[in-house]
């Protein structure tokens, strides 16, 4: 199961340079280019920001703040399954080259993301100074939740797109699914609205919820993250890492074939 990391280390030039390429291409021929990088998050937070701070009247303090620290990392989540997942399937003429790593596909999908998201974190800050939200030493706890997050989505993105390639209908239904999740953890609401009968197994069971509650305990609340939570998180994280290294390498001699 190691093959496929230990080939990503090897490629790793060629993963760059992929990269590079999908940030450069992504907003070709657009006017704002790579401010759209920016714009993107901040429209939808936008329209979040209207629905439930003026429609639905959120009495959450700073709610525009509050909820772009959880939607940061959740686009970022949300743009790598959906474009990992077809990334093998939509990508036959690298894939069918002799020797190309098919693991490099998707990983070039979640590192583009990841580039994005960090690109827009000052703006985050920056919102968030204007919130006059005090900032704490708890910050430091940002990588951590960043390389969890980082292996969950790694191993999701493995096993999804290993399963695109021979059952298509998973791209039509992600879409959904996604939109569900995304309402099940805490971005537009805090975690407290959850009733407290099932709000630790709701929380706990679902490791992007433990990742979004931890951003916004980092640089919304001012504190660090509950270390019981993340810590729970991560072991789901790296077991999940494990199946989709095992699926992936499963079947990976298929794909050229299936594309």
């Amino acid at each position: 199961m190691l093959t496929n990391l230990r080939e990503l280390f090897q490629y790793r030039a060629l993963v760059w340079a992929l990269t590079t390429r999908e940030l450069s291409a992504r907003y070709r021929g657009s006017v704002l280019g790579f401010l759209w990088t920016f714009m993107n998050p901040l429209l939808l937070m936008g329209v979040y920001a209207l629905v439930f701070s003026v429609f639905l009247q959120q009495q959450i303090p700073h709610y525009t703040y509050f909820m772009f620290v959880g939607l940061l990392p959740w686009i970022w989540f949300s743009n790598s399954v959906s474009g990992g997942t077809m990334s093998l399937s939509s990508k036959r003429d690298l894939l069918t080259r002799v020797k190309f790593p098919p693991q490099v596909l998707p990983a070039v999908v979640i590192l583009a993301e990841l580039c994005n998201y960090l690109l827009a974190l000052p703006l985050m800050i920056g919102l968030g100074l204007l919130s006059s939200v005090a900032f704490h030493r708890g910050v430091v706890w940002l990588p951590v939740v960043l390389l969890f997050q980082a292996i969950f989505t790694v191993g999701l993105v493995l096993l999804t797109s290993s399963i695109n390639v021979f059952y298509r209908d998973l791209q039509h239904v992600l879409g959904n699914l996604l939109t569900l999740w995304f309402f099940l953890v805490p971005v537009v609401y805090q975690a407290k609205a959850i009733p407290v009968a099932f709000r630790d197994l709701a929380i706990r069971s679902d490791p992007m919820a433990v990742f979004v509650t931890s951003y916004q305990a980092i640089f919304y609340e001012g504190r660090r993250p509950d270390p019981v939570s993340l810590g729970v998180a991560a072991l789901a994280s790296i077991a999940l890492l494990g199946v989709g290294l095992f699926a992936f390498e499963r079947r990976r001699d298929e794909f050229p074939e299936l594309v």
